[in-house]
């Protein structure tokens, strides 16, 4: 049988193997431990990091408006080519690089856009091409009023028709004329926004020229009434941070407010409307805050183009607010319109044969003695009707400054 001897390990070898294994447990230790000190470290850290403060958010929402688009037979005569089509674009090049800058844009669109096919036609019953609104949409006008007192012109057909072009058209905020009563509230309730602004966008006319609405079909044509003013206005307040009103009131002619647009406007007002945006009188009007700076009143923004022939009629006027939404740290919001800001506009003609051609829109300041003869009298005349309830009303468009021209 063999014989297993077990071997014994000389003394220095076993003091090596012994240093070894302390040194091998050491390390280990050592690691571990700063392992967990680093962990503790970064634990530390995270817990000493200070939250960034909260600041108010503040929002801005740029608003341009002129007046009344009032397509005479000389205008769309002026327009028209030798193949028939229509060209209005020329009329407002002057304007574009102005109102191009804005965020909303806002015109009146006083005939009713028909089209050629219903048969154009003039004073007393108006029905345009519509590529009048190709040219408005063409200089950034994204917001249009088409409730008016000639809105029944041509009809429930000159009304759909309108409609039907209106609808094609993306990113254009229009209201005043619908083809249902579900397309009506669908319309005062819609939301639009811009620049984390949310506003609402709602047009009435207090005139209908004798021309009845069908029976049943209020929709057409959006007649103002109180109640249905107020319902409207409660069906989107608590959802926006404005509501705009477009209203169609007033004297024609007349540079003075009546009783009426002071009885609306204050009306408008407690029920919570920020900006009031009036027509009709195809001249300029006063503009001013009420109800303890609630709410901004344009009572008449006068004609933007025409044929009606006279300065006072040629004369409109621009202006400019500001929507201000401000977030507070506390998640509330205060909102203010804020800024206004002016310009008075000239319709430009060349007359030959005893009719106006060359239709053109143009800031006063751009006015020649050759366009306007005495101009600069005509500007402050205008200007102090406009600011009689608003002295501190700034003159001079952001527009303009940032296209040099004021």
């Amino acid at each position: 049988m063999r014989r297993v001897r077990k071997r014994k390990l000389k003394k220095p070898i076993k003091i090596f193997i012994v240093l070894l294994i302390l040194v091998c447990g050491l390390g280990l230790w050592f690691s571990h431990s700063n392992f967990s000190f680093a962990k503790k470290d970064k634990k530390e850290t995270k817990e000493v990091k200070k939250e960034e403060p909260k600041v108010p958010k503040e929002y801005d929402a740029s608003v341009f408006m002129v007046g009344d688009a009032l397509i005479h037979s000389a205008v769309y005569e002026d327009a028209r080519g030798s193949d028939g089509s229509y060209n209005f674009k020329p009329m407002l090049a002057a304007i574009k690089p102005i109102s191009s800058k804005y965020d909303i844009v806002y015109y009146n669109q006083e005939t009713v856009l028909g089209g050629k096919d219903l048969g154009l036609s003039n004073y007393p019953r108006f029905n345009s091409p519509q590529e009048v609104g190709d040219a408005f949409i063409d200089a950034g006008f994204n917001t249009v009023s088409l409730a008016t007192n000639h809105t029944m012109d041509k009809g429930e057909a000159g009304v759909l028709a309108s409609v039907d072009y209106w609808k094609k058209q993306k990113n254009v905020a229009w209201s005043g004329q619908w083809s249902s009563e579900e397309e009506r509230t669908q319309s005062v309730q819609k939301i639009y926004e811009v620049n984390n602004i949310k506003y609402a966008f709602i047009s009435y006319t207090i005139w209908n020229n004798g021309l009845p609405t069908p029976a049943g079909k209020s929709y057409l044509n959006n007649e103002y009434s109180p109640e249905k003013a107020k319902a409207d206005i409660e069906s989107v307040r608590d959802k926006v941070d404005f509501v705009i009103v477009a209203m169609h009131w007033g004297t024609e002619y007349s540079f003075k407010t009546d009783y009426k647009q002071d009885e609306i406007a204050a009306y408008l007002s407690n029920l919570g409307v920020d900006l009031i945006i009036g027509a009709h009188p195809h001249v300029v009007q006063t503009v001013e805050y009420i109800n303890d700076n609630k709410t901004f009143v344009v009572y008449s923004l006068g004609n933007f183009i025409s044929d009606q022939n006279d300065v006072d009629n040629f004369t409109g006027l621009a202006m400019e607010v500001t929507l201000h939404k401000k977030v507070n740290v506390d998640d509330t919001v205060e909102t203010s319109v804020i800024n206004p800001k002016a310009q008075l506009i000239y319709t430009t003609t060349v007359k030959r044969g005893g009719v106006n051609h060359q239709f053109k829109v143009v800031p006063y300041p751009q006015l020649t003695d050759d366009q306007l003869r005495g101009h600069a009298t005509y500007y402050e005349k205008y200007k102090n009707i406009v600011k009689e309830c608003y002295p501190e009303l700034v003159w001079g468009l952001s527009g303009e400054a940032q296209n040099g021209n004021n």
